[in-house]
């Protein structure tokens, strides 16, 4: 099998600009690699996926349960695996994932308050996406720690990525979600032990050169 590293962490993370930075490194070093990003908004498979996002079953994002709405993105993902990266991962190739199930363990699971419901979900989702749907278990999962204050401030102006407007969707425009996500991501992340990548430093953001060695040191010592 192959090796599947995972970039993921709350909205205004920094999540894409890492994936990008990865990319050329691996691709200047001469390591060959495949991308995935979740949802997968290029593919059909993601249609279910949208219209929860654009509040189509809702508005408010704690309106849907966690449960159905974490199937939407495994469907996608597993039309995804299938479809695109499969045959290259069992052969032992390299993916990077820009998300994965990881984001539904912090977005579905900071819906639920109560830990022993938040920990049953979480063994529910692990077993529906790695067991019944046979997707690839991460071989780590880098987890952008950017505190929440900082990220609603950074994604305070940013672009639907599905509209392309300032329309944002509904996990995003809504603040009590995104801390409630937040909180649940450092917690998860030390449950299931990710890699914990603190993005501030001294009450200031590091740079995103000095975010990527990080990375790339860590990621090195599996390929």
């Amino acid at each position: 099998m192959g090796k599947l590293f995972v970039i993921d962490g709350t909205d205004g993370s920094g999540k894409q600009t890492q994936f990008k930075k990865l990319e050329e490194r691996l691709t200047k070093d001469g390591i060959e690699y495949k991308v995935v990003s979740f949802p997968n908004y290029d593919s059909p498979s993601s249609s279910l996926v949208k219209m929860y996002l654009s509040g189509e079953f809702g508005k408010n994002a704690k309106e849907i349960s966690p449960y159905i709405a974490s199937t939407f993105y495994a469907a996608d993902r597993y039309a995804t695996f299938r479809t695109g990266y499969k045959d290259y991962y069992e052969k032992g190739g390299i993916i990077l994932a820009d998300r994965y199930t990881t984001a539904n363990m912090v977005h579905q699971a900071g819906k639920i308050s109560n830990k022993e419901e938040r920990k049953e979900f979480l063994n529910w989702l692990w077993d529906f996406e790695f067991n019944l749907y046979r997707l690839p278990v991460p071989t780590e999962v880098f987890f952008l720690n950017m505190p929440v204050e900082k990220s609603l401030e950074l994604i305070k102006d940013r672009k639907n990525k599905f509209t392309n407007d300032k329309e944002k969707d509904i996990h995003e425009s809504d603040e009590n979600h995104l801390i409630d996500a937040y909180h649940a991501a450092c917690n998860v992340a030390k449950d299931y032990d990710w890699y914990e990548v603190c993005c501030v430093k001294d009450d200031a953001i590091r740079t995103i050169e000095d975010i990527h060695e990080e990375i790339y040191e860590e990621i090195k010592k599996h390929i």
